[in-house]
């Protein structure tokens, strides 16, 4: 995909490098017009959420977890997207909870919003349960898969997670596109 964008932004500004040439001299014989340059900003479009889309409603605490997600997205200096990737990841996780040893039920070792495991090397459990330091393990194994901003969310979050069910971030994208959306500014 970063390969097809490169190639038609290359293609859009030869265009209007070729209309220029072109134009330029036959401008330049016309009567001058009063006008104010435009700017004209270039902005990648956000990816469009892939398959059917899942929601739940949040409650007070899922609801600090997410402020939480983009505080840390924030302090590690990463944009909107990273935040929209962590939310996911831990929607499909933890729901936004942030779970303790579950018992029989728990996966392995698995704690914290992102599901992280003390064994295979995210922290201690007492670190992988702090929402903010969590975030941040899961920020650092992001920033450490080349082209993350460009890839589908579920791709990115599943190079990080490692996860049996590869596919299973994608469902989260829009609500959490929609949570960055209402809390990155608040």
């Amino acid at each position: 995909m970063n390969t097809i964008f490169r190639k038609s932004m290359l293609s859009v500004a030869g265009l209007a490098f070729a209309g220029g040439v072109f134009a330029g001299p036959i401008a330049a014989h016309a009567n001058p017009v009063d006008a104010k340059p435009v700017a004209v900003a270039v902005q990648a479009a956000a990816p469009k959420p892939q398959g059917d889309q899942s929601h739940i409603t949040l409650n007070d605490e899922q609801t600090a977890n997410v402020k939480a997600i983009i505080a840390a997205t924030k302090k590690a200096g990463l944009p909107e997207r990273a935040a929209v990737i962590s939310i996911a990841t831990s929607l499909q996780e933890s729901k936004l909870e942030n779970l303790g040893h579950l018992g029989d039920k728990n996966d392995h070792d698995s704690l914290g919003l992102f599901q992280q495991r003390p064994t295979s090397g995210w922290g201690t459990p007492e670190q992988i349960t702090d929402p903010a330091y969590s975030t941040t393990a899961f920020l650092k194994g992001l920033k450490q898969v080349d082209g993350w901003q460009d890839m589908a969310l579920t791709d990115a979050a599943q190079t990080v997670q490692v996860s049996a069910y590869p596919d299973a971030y994608a469902q989260w994208e829009q609500q959490a596109t929609d949570l960055v959306g209402q809390y990155w500014n608040s």
